[in-house]
């Protein structure tokens, strides 16, 4: 008999990342892909990050105390201040959200987490927040649905993707 999560893990992905390029092809918006072995944390993708020009970016889901819950995006080396970035956005007490609601709100799973993700939130449950830092790169790379693939894009086309979405970000500083 197979677990709950392992039957999650067999389902196929709500947007898959052809989909995803796709959508981005249909808005115009440029990006460079690039494939590798996948990866899982920060620190498994620094070998990786050193062949890929631009900013690295990491994400965060978080819910607060009032059950809302929130997509943090941000780059590598920003320290991000979780009690400084809830008083920021006018949230409670945030937690890290489960790989249940990751699935349930985002269509992803643990691992591929990344900005693309809110396009299986047509109903806007995650407020997304960006990183000040990060949107003042020139390029941003992330996984695209898939982490055995990063992609690079300017953060103008980022926000592009996100008000297609119907997504407003919050741009907020995120260390202290």
């Amino acid at each position: 008999m197979t677990s709950a999560a392992e039957n999650k893990a067999l389902e196929p992905l709500p947007t898959t990342p052809e989909q995803l390029f796709a959508l981005l092809d249909q808005l115009s918006i440029t990006y460079k892909r690039h494939d590798h072995a996948p990866v899982f944390t920060v620190a498994e993708s620094s070998a990786i990050n050193a062949d890929i020009a631009g900013t690295h970016c990491r994400n965060l889901y978080v819910r607060d105390k009032k059950k809302k819950n929130f997509l943090i995006v941000a780059a590598n080396e920003t320290d991000v201040d979780l009690k400084a970035v809830q008083d920021r956005a006018g949230a409670g007490r945030f937690s890290f959200g489960s790989a249940d609601r990751l699935w349930q709100f985002l269509g992803i799973r643990p691992g591929s987490v990344c900005p693309f993700t809110v396009i299986n939130d047509p109903e806007h449950h995650v407020q997304v927040i960006l990183d000040e830092y990060m949107m003042a790169q020139d390029t941003v790379n992330y996984h695209p649905l898939d982490n055995a693939m990063t992609i690079s894009i300017t953060p103008d086309d980022l926000l592009k993707f996100l008000k297609h979405t119907g997504h407003a970000p919050l741009i907020l500083k995120l260390d202290s």
